[in-house]
């Protein structure tokens, strides 16, 4: 059974959430990763790692990837289309970091979000977002999933 439904529906729980730095409160305050961390918690369970404090600029002064590295530690890449579910990794301008995180909804054609200044919002997955999209992962089964399967 697929999680995809149940991530996409997690994610619009946290729609209107208002934008805030390193938060991930549905209705109180999420930023994007914020947003990555409460559905992980509402459809996986418990955050495998705790996340350190970070800036707004995600290390983009040393040019370290941290955030591709995180979710390369807990996530599965993924290739092919883009599937609702999907955690979409952003490259926000050409030479920076990557440092903006969404969950692909709409069939492909939406990106739940929390954005600086709008909240957790859905949005259309538009060329000039798609052309940003440096890499996509699927979450990992779920614990209940994995005891379904054996």
């Amino acid at each position: 059974m697929s999680a995809r439904p149940e991530i996409v529906a997690a994610a619009r729980g946290w729609l209107g959430t208002p934008y805030r730095h390193q938060a991930a409160v549905r209705g109180a305050g999420a930023d994007c990763l914020g947003l990555l961390r409460g559905v992980w918690r509402d459809v996986i369970g418990p955050e495998p790692e705790t996340p350190p404090a970070y800036t707004r600029d995600w290390s983009e002064p040393q040019g370290e990837e941290r955030l591709w590295a995180a979710a390369l530690r807990h996530l599965v890449p993924a290739d092919g289309p883009v599937r609702d579910g999907d955690v979409l990794l952003f490259r926000m301008r050409a030479a920076g970091v990557a440092k903006h995180l969404g969950i692909a909804a709409g069939s492909g054609t939406t990106v739940i979000h929390a954005y600086s200044g709008h909240g957790v919002v859905e949005t259309a997955l538009t060329r000039a977002w798609t052309r940003r999209i440096v890499a996509r992962f699927t979450f990992p089964p779920a614990p209940r999933d994995l005891q379904e399967d054996t």
